[in-house]
């Protein structure tokens, strides 16, 4: 914007997170307290702290990515036959955006898995599942090496297979235009709005379906999708039963990171079982 000429880029960004915070307040706040799904203030705890991780987990991983980004998109085009990127470049655009989303959300779909699976990335992931309550604004409680892991996994499927890696125009940007709607995205689904979307909710992930991956003692490991739950589906980790909600958010004592680790690594006692994290 022209209103920022002349600033630093990293003020830039901060400026323009902080645009964007207002607008997303401006859309939630109001559907939270018209349909929620729980009945809870808007100001509560740890308010303060979430709006830090929302600066922290936006900005960070922009300027961490964009370098190993480009290195892969340049290492792709002496492995992948010209002919490929002229395909694709040649496709319309509305449908390698659909084509950037269905890879990208592969992407991340099994980095998310392995942040629950592995458990020494589960101690960075298991910040996003702390709170035990949800709302849109929980999206930003993270670890910033946690959206960078992830992200990076779509990220560089989109790039190295073409969309957004090569040529110009409209198309070159197509993983911003990804990254922008998956991040809208991810805020809704994070919402304390008690919406399942109807038939659509089969094709895409919704409040319902994502507040079971926040579930504190009841199918945890499940539902790791961002956008496209087929992919939970497929691999077996789909749980969203219809009409009923997780009776409760966070994570079980004996999830806890450094308990999983302490099982895995250290030889834990045998009544003392390393159990799935949440």
């Amino acid at each position: 914007m022209e209103m920022f000429e002349g600033l630093p880029n990293i003020v830039k960004m901060a400026l323009s997170q902080t645009i964007w915070l207002f607008l997303l307040a401006a859309l939630f706040i109001p559907l939270e307290r018209i349909f929620p799904l729980h009945r809870q203030p808007t100001r509560r705890p740890q308010l303060l702290i979430d709006l830090v991780y929302y600066y922290t987990t936006t900005l960070i991983p922009t300027v961490v990515l964009a370098f190993p980004l480009a290195v892969a998109a340049s290492t792709a085009r002496y492995f992948v036959p010209d002919g490929y990127y002229i395909w694709i470049m040649g496709l319309p655009i509305w449908l390698q955006i659909i084509f950037a989303f269905v890879v990208g959300d592969f992407g991340s779909y099994w980095a998310h898995r392995a942040m629950h699976e592995v458990p020494w990335l589960w101690r960075f992931h298991a910040t996003h599942h702390d709170p035990v309550r949800m709302d849109w604004l929980i999206n930003s409680r993270a670890n910033p090496i946690d959206i960078i892991f992830t992200r990076m996994a779509g990220l560089t499927l989109m790039v190295v297979l073409g969309f957004g890696s090569v040529g110009s125009g409209s198309g070159s940007a197509i993983p911003l235009y990804a990254l922008f709607a998956g991040a809208v995205w991810a805020f809704f689904i994070h919402s304390n709005i008690r919406w399942n979307l109807g038939w659509l909710g089969h094709v895409v992930s919704t409040p319902h379906f994502h507040h079971w991956h926040h579930s504190r003692d009841d199918h945890v490991n499940h539902n790791y999708a961002a956008i496209l739950p087929v992919y939970d589906r497929l691999f077996g980790t789909f749980h969203a039963p219809k009409g009923v909600w997780p009776p409760s958010y966070g994570i079980a004592p004996e999830n806890q990171p450094e308990v999983l680790i302490a099982a895995r690594y250290e030889d834990a006692p045998a009544d003392k079982p390393a159990k799935d994290q949440a």
